[in-house]
């Protein structure tokens, strides 16, 4: 018997090694998987988004006196002077917008050409404060701004591959990732790629969405026009899970084996 038992506790030790394998290979798969509860993790905030060439934004100004809003309101047009002094637009706006030209400027109605490029939306509303103030066209303006062409492309092994709109000025890689239907078992969260254009050219960033370093990535907020490729494990999908199918093969084996080694001991085909 002392030979048997020595073949069972083998074949335990062969059937706990694969199956811790499997559970580390698994912990690859989780998503931040080395934060501590309680513990705080800062984030890149220089990677928030920004104004670019190519945007077009929608740009509001506001004031205690309507009436005086008006003219920065439109886009062309002309505008019209009532009896009672009242002003109004007289033009319709043909394009939604304004469209930050290749220098990086917007025109803007009575202020003219704006700058505005490299600029968060809180930076560009808080000039044009600046400016309406400065000319004593306005007391106390608010001017409030939105991206009407923000969008980001998700591809590789993501369950919806495709190009998404955001609502609002800013959107991070994971919540990219969530709206594209997550990633697929063959994906690798280790090399999450941003493709971005970086004055003028294309420039590669790889993540690891593993880890709470990508809190600190230069592209945990996407930006505009962004491109996110999430690199598959395998090139063959027919090759997708081969580990876990194999890992499966080997532990029932080991359990079969086990079993029919007991068995064999039952029936004194296998002495001590």
């Amino acid at each position: 018997m002392k030979r048997f038992y020595s073949i069972v506790r083998i074949l335990l030790v062969a059937a706990a090694v694969l199956s811790l394998a499997s559970c580390a290979s698994r912990q690859k798969f989780v998503y931040l998987n080395d934060m501590v509860p309680g513990s705080q993790y800062p984030i890149n905030l220089e990677s928030g988004t920004v104004v670019h060439q190519g945007d077009r934004l929608d740009i509001k100004v506001s004031c205690k006196n309507i009436e005086l809003a008006i003219p920065f309101n439109a886009q062309t047009g002309t505008y019209q002077v009532s009896a009672e002094g009242n002003v109004s637009a007289a033009g319709v706006s043909v394009e939604k917008g304004y469209r930050v030209d290749d220098e990086g400027n917007i025109v803007f109605p009575i202020l003219g050409k704006i700058n505005v490029a490299g600029k968060t939306l809180k930076e560009v509303a808080a000039l044009i404060e600046g400016m309406i103030e400065a000319g004593n066209y306005i007391k106390d303006p608010e001017v409030t701004i939105e991206f009407l062409n923000f969008k980001y492309t998700v591809l590789g092994a993501v369950n919806g591959k495709g190009t998404y709109t955001v609502d609002g000025d800013k959107i991070t890689i994971i919540e990219a990732i969530a709206k594209a239907g997550d990633l697929t078992k063959n994906a690798r969260m280790d090399k999450v790629a941003v493709i971005r254009m970086v004055d003028g050219k294309y420039e590669i960033f790889y993540n690891d969405i593993r880890t709470a370093d990508i809190f600190m990535s230069p592209t945990y907020y996407l930006q505009q026009n962004d491109i996110v490729y999430v690199e598959p494990r395998y090139k063959d999908k027919s090759a997708e899970d081969r580990w876990w199918q194999i890992s499966s093969f080997v532990v029932s084996l080991v359990s079969l084996a086990s079993s029919v080694v007991w068995a064999l001991s039952l029936t004194n085909i296998i002495g001590g």
